[in-house]
Formats: C-alpha cells, structure tokens, sequence
C-alpha cells in the first residue's frame, strides 16, 4: 500500500477514536494536568496519580523490606585483600609464585597474562575484628569499623566479566552488551517514583584521589535501554546548573515557560493521536517533569541549612560540592525527599600500580562518608527502608602486577571472589557471609554471582525478579535475564 495512503486511514481511524471516546492523546493531557487518577498502562508509560507517579506493577508481589535504594557504586574494582578479606598467608607467602593448583587456569587480563610470574602479596595495612559479627576489617576504614554490626559483609561475590566497562555494564544491566535498561530504570517502570517533582532514578558522580584518571564512565550505565526514556536516570552534576538544559533561557519566566509547554504538549498530543507512538507520551511527562524540578531540584540541592553536626558527620568534604562525601549527603536528601533509586558512582580504585599509596587515599575519600551515612539514614528511621549498597564490579588479584617492592606493588582485576557490603532495608545486620580460600583466590563457602545480588536486592523491594519484564522483539527481558536467585540467608 502506498505509505501516504496508509497514514490517511491510520488517521481517519485516529479521528473516529477521537469523537467517540476523547481519545487517547486528551486522556494523557487530562493526567498532565493534574487530574491524576491514571494508573500505568501494559507499555510502562507512567501517569500521575495522588502525590506520586506509579509504576507498571499493579500490587507488590510480596511485602516489600525497602522503600528505596541507594547505590554506592565503587568504580574501578576496590581490592578485598586490602580492605575486607584478611588473608595472613599471603604475608607469610610473599614473593612466592601463585600454584597453578589455586589458579586453575583461570584466563587473565592482557594486562598479567605475560608475566613469567605472578607474585604472592598480602595487605600491608593492618586487620582488626570489629562488632559482634568479628568482621575482620582493615585499619584503612575506621569509620567503617564502627558500624560493623550495621553491615552485611559479603566476601563471596563474583562476576564473569574481566574488564571493567562489561563488568560495570553487566552489574547495572544484567548483561555485559550495552543496551539493556539499568536497575534504576528497571525500578522506575516497575515501582515508579514516590514524588512527582523528582525522577525516581538520580545519579551523582565522584572522583577520587587514589587514580584522578581512572575508568571513565558513560551514560548509558544510567540509561533506559529498550526501556521508554522517561525511566532513564537523570545525572545531577556540582555545578551551577545540577541538571542540565533545566532552567529557562534568559528573558523567559515561568508563565512563558507554561504557555509554551501547554502548546508544545497540544501538538505533540495531536502527533501521538496520528501514530500512536508511547515515545511521544514519554516526551510528554519529561518536558513536564523538568517544569516541576525546576523548583524542586534548587531545593533538594540547597544544603546550606544542614546543621554543623551533619558535616562533622560526613567530614570536611561534605562541603565540597561533587565529592563523594557531598554526594553522600545530597542522596540522604533526595531518599528523604521520595527518589527510588539514587546511584552514586566513586571513580579511582583501578590500582594496577602503587596500590599501598593510591587506596590509602581512595579508602580515605568514602570511609567516613559511607559509615555516615548509615548512622544519618538510622537516627532519621530511615535505615530500615532504605537499602545501602557498597561495592564495585570485581575484585583484585592476590599476585602483583609488575614488579613486586619491599613497598610498593599492584593488582590486576579478579572477578572469581571480591567483597561488598549492604545495611539496612531488610538485610541481616552484622553478619559475614561466604569464604575465599586462603589465597583470597577462589569461593569455599556460599558463593553469590551478580544476578543473585540483583534477584535478592528486588526481593526485598517487594518484587519477583522472575516477574518484572519487558516484551521486546518478541521476547520478555528481566534484570537478571535468566538466572539469578534470592539469596535467603541475607534476609533479616
């Protein structure tokens, strides 16, 4: 058929639609605004209803632990030999060749596979036991020590991936090719948001001091993927302008600014009547949610009025827009505010070379700020709905990398066993769970693969990780694609 014949009847259609029923595109203006009584319909397109905007999910599928999420994402691959997993052997062992035996033909990174050797070498940073678990914790987080029987230390995860952008892609995703939507939008099309002046999925980013010109990052980690773009993560930057592209150009009030909208949605609803494309719906509730933050985000932003004992707390960086310890700050306050998912992501723990100097520092970039924001989230009575995350996409090797020193050494990334921590939001507190063997090498106990992390982080949101999907080119994708199980013993 000729496409311009097509497009006549698909108007005509469109047109009969419109008279008889008020049609769809009035239906989606009538939600805009501010006649909300609109639910989600079956594409997770989002309108408004009460004082939030709702997700695609018609009830929880059980009873949910956690509310909200916030994500303390430690890019780079933090070293468990350093911070969490104390192994005295490699000390003893030091210098030694790593025994095939342990190894096990494991592939390596391009970065060591070359290498005639592979050096055996402990943390020179000292270990203590800490809280009623006996959480053996390194001296080079203190603050972190103190709320030990906060955490749910877990020393057995692993991943598949060996290089950093597929393992940081497939912690977000579910899978190591780009393209798929990450947590924050599977969560935003499932759960929606709790406020309908913020997105339910922010991000802030950091860079640390122990490697300033780590990874990069890119935004498609906080992407929507197949998802519509209304589920995307929305990056609130330090600068003068924390959104981008929000505020009104020079010369151009809030009146114009709702006269243009107002004509910009007529046509855009007209648009959608001719094609019936859900973009344009989507299109539709960004330019009005970017309306609404215009007032809201100056106002999640504006720390001025935290008392002093709150940057005392967080420590001296709290003061310093776009530091970790900042961002920690500013994620309590959109948690407090109604945001879903609040990912924050640390750049700097890439330490293939002078490790002992450069984690040192990083360690001391998030120690306080994470412990703090624990203790801010519980004395608030937060800490039992919002879920803490804390962890990177793998671990590092227990053999240097290059040339092994009296002082100085590096570690090659390790997916086969690395360490995170969670607290609150339905986790077991103040325990230790799972085991490396004493190489710090391979699991011995109570393995936990990434898709288990993220089957068990939606459990405790109320939602079955097997029933949370989208239909597209003709098959239904989840976040844990089809694997992954809820892992019981970390439930409180």
């Amino acid at each position: 058929m000729n496409p311009f014949e097509e497009r006549s009847l698909q108007l005509n259609r469109r047109a009969f639609l419109s008279k008889t029923a008020l049609g769809l595109g009035s239906a989606a203006l009538g939600s805009l605004l501010g006649l909300r009584c609109f639910r989600a319909n079956d594409k997770g397109i989002i309108t408004e209803s009460g004082q939030g905007i709702e997700g695609v999910l018609k009830a929880l599928h059980h009873p949910a632990k956690a509310k909200r999420i916030i994500y303390l994402f430690q890019s780079g691959g933090p070293s468990q030999l350093e911070l969490f997993d104390y192994k005295p052997l490699l000390q003893k062992r030091r210098g030694e060749d790593l025994p095939e035996s342990v190894r096990q033909g494991q592939r390596l990174t391009g970065m060591t596979s070359g290498q005639d050797s592979f050096p055996l070498v402990g943390s020179q940073f000292g270990f203590q036991q800490h809280g009623q678990s006996g959480a053996m914790i390194s001296d080079l987080l203190p603050y972190t020590a103190k709320i030990a029987d906060e955490l749910c230390i877990v020393k057995s995860m692993y991943t598949e991936a060996i290089n950093h952008d597929p393992a940081i892609t497939f912690f977000q995703t579910g899978s190591q090719q780009p393209g798929r939507p990450s947590i924050g939008s599977w969560l935003s099309y499932g759960l929606g948001s709790d406020n309908e002046n913020l997105p339910a999925f922010t991000v802030l980013l950091s860079r640390g001091t122990g490697r300033p010109n780590g990874q990069p990052l890119y935004s498609r980690l906080w992407g929507n993927g197949f998802l519509h773009s209304l589920h995307q993560g929305v990056q609130f930057r330090a600068a003068k302008d924390p959104v981008l592209y929000l505020n009104d150009p020079a010369g151009l009030g809030r009146s114009g600014r709702r006269k243009m909208l107002d004509k910009l949605e007529a046509l855009n609803s007209m648009h959608h009547e001719e094609t019936q494309d859900p973009e344009i719906q989507s299109r539709i509730a960004q330019y009005e949610m970017a309306y609404r933050m215009q007032t809201s985000v100056p106002d999640v932003m504006s720390v001025e009025d935290e008392p002093d004992y709150i940057y005392q707390m967080y420590g001296p960086d709290a003061m310093t827009p776009g530091t970790y310890a900042a961002n920690c700050l500013l994620a309590r306050r959109l948690a407090e505010k109604g945001v879903r998912f609040i990912q924050l992501y640390h750049m700097g723990w890439d330490q293939h070379e002078n490790l002992p100097t450069a984690i040192a520092k990083q360690a001391k970039d998030v120690d306080q700020a994470s412990a703090a924001l624990v203790m801010d989230l519980k004395q608030r009575g937060m800490l039992d709905d919002t879920l803490i995350i804390w962890g990177g996409e793998f671990g590092r090797t227990n053999y240097s990398q290059g040339t092994l020193t009296d002082t100085n050494y590096g570690r090659d990334h390790h997916p086969r066993c690395f360490t995170m921590w969670m607290a609150g939001g339905g986790i077991k507190p103040g325990i230790v769970y799972g085991e490396t063997d004493d190489f710090g090498y391979n699991i011995t106990e109570n393995p936990v693969h990434v898709h288990d992390f993220q089957a068990t982080m939606l459990h405790l949101l109320g939602i079955d990780h097997e029933q949370l999907t989208y239909k597209y080119q003709g098959r239904r994708f989840r976040l844990t694609d089809v694997e992954g199980h809820v892992v019981k013993d970390l439930l409180a």
